[in-house]
């Protein structure tokens, strides 16, 4: 069984680093607060002090952290696994980043023959516990092979999307969708509402036909009953549309919805709704 190392222990990163650990995985952690992980070291993970003296000591590193920045630090800095992983490591980025800047570092990596996989997720806080993420992979097939027995233990949808990167343009894709799904549902309620018609009983009725879909199930319930705490933060998905537009600009394709998305949780977090789900667009709907 490959020993593990996982960095990045926030909202997803936990979760997933527990599933593993109880599947039975040789587990090492890194953390920026060793707090986090008091969890995972009562079960019996081992808490390192850098992702550099961590490496070594592991066949497969999961980093599952915010931002770009947070990725080149973890791999490529001062204290990074480039220095001391060893030839053969596997590196899965879980994070939602770059994917130009993913196709860089896994050449750097590769250069030390450390492979990389980007391997973004989609399912939130629910299926990270649930162990039922949706796992975009980029990078060799033949590496997502050498670990994919790991990552059913994480998640229940596998897809070998293409070379590195490849992972990360379908997770922007992915950010899309659902933020501008959210703004449907959302004035799909505003007409029923100034109707005078039930929007739940409108959902209701949504959810037998076509226009079904998770964000109506989920998100739209989220909306009715106002409670907008965090599956996903706004700010995170604010983030994510940045790059998927960054991404778009990139390829040289004009996303109007997309933008207008953005617009949207551009807005949410300069009133200071940032820690609310990313659902409490309705509000501004709403207004």
């Amino acid at each position: 069984m490959q020993s593990i190392g996982f960095i990045g222990l926030g909202i997803m990163g936990k979760p997933m680093a527990l599933n593993l650990l109880n599947a039975g995985y040789p587990l090492s952690v890194y953390a920026r607060r060793p707090e986090v992980a008091s969890p995972l070291t009562k079960a019996g993970a081992k808490i390192y002090s850098s992702p550099k003296e961590l490496a070594p000591l592991v066949d497969v590193i999961i980093t599952m952290v915010p931002a770009t920045a947070d990725v080149e630090e973890v791999l490529l800095g001062k204290n990074g696994i480039i220095h001391t992983a060893k030839p053969g490591c596997i590196v899965i980025d879980m994070s939602t980043i770059s994917a130009a800047a993913t196709v860089r570092m896994a050449a750097k990596l590769q250069k030390k023959e450390i492979n990389m996989l980007d391997a973004p997720v989609s399912g939130g806080e629910q299926g990270a516990m649930d162990a039922t993420l949706t796992i975009m992979v980029g990078g060799k097939a033949s590496t997502l092979e050498k670990v994919r027995p790991l990552l059913k233990k994480l998640g229940k949808q596998i897809t070998h999307v293409g070379d590195h990167g490849a992972g990360q343009v379908a997770k922007a894709c992915n950010q899309i969708i659902i933020a501008e799904t959210i703004i449907a549902v959302s004035e799909a309620f505003a007409l029923a509402k100034a109707s005078g018609v039930d929007p739940a009983k409108v959902r209701e009725a949504l959810m037998g036909g076509f226009a079904a879909s998770r964000v109506l199930d989920i998100h739209g319930q989220r909306m009715l009953d106002g409670n907008y705490k965090p599956g996903f933060k706004s700010v995170l998905h604010r983030k994510d549309m940045h790059l998927a537009l960054e991404q778009a600009r990139e390829a040289d394709v004009s996303l109007t919805g997309a933008e207008h998305a953005m617009h949207h949780l551009d807005r949410l977090v300069l009133k200071g709704h940032g820690e609310l789900d990313s659902s409490a667009m309705h509000l501004l709907i709403e207004e």
